[in-house]
């Protein structure tokens, strides 16, 4: 059974940071894209950023730029999201997803985990 778990989430002060951690089973990212949506409170889902797996390719949201780094290890089979500078606008149920392409449509992909608060007080 694929299963993705995320961790990290918390509550920040704007201008700080945390780092979100999506792990899974090395079948589960293995030629895949791994991407990070969120959604805040009355709001759609967003892309938030993605990489591919295997050549470390990376892509961000505007909104997101220049603050979030997006990175994977190997060794620990896990997806990162480096968040910094966070805004108030940031605050939402981030989710981690594995889907073959590292694109900005979540339909795209093919497993979700259950997501990881992100609360950022102003």
């Amino acid at each position: 059974q694929v299963q993705l778990v995320e961790s990290g989430g918390g509550l920040v002060q704007a201008g700080g940071s945390l780092r979100l951690s999506c792990a899974a089973s090395a079948r589960t990212f293995s030629g895949r894209a791994v991407g990070w949506f969120r959604r805040a409170p009355g709001k759609e889902r967003e892309f938030v950023a993605a990489v591919t797996w295997s050549w470390s390719t990376t892509y961000y949201a505007d909104s997101v730029k220049g603050r979030f780094t997006i990175s994977r290890d190997f060794a620990k089979n896990t997806v990162y999201l480096q968040m910094s500078s966070l805004k108030p606008e940031d605050t939402a149920l981030y989710y981690c997803a594995a889907g073959r392409l590292p694109v900005q449509n979540g339909t795209e992909y093919d497993y979700w985990g259950q997501g990881t608060q992100v609360t950022v007080s102003s």
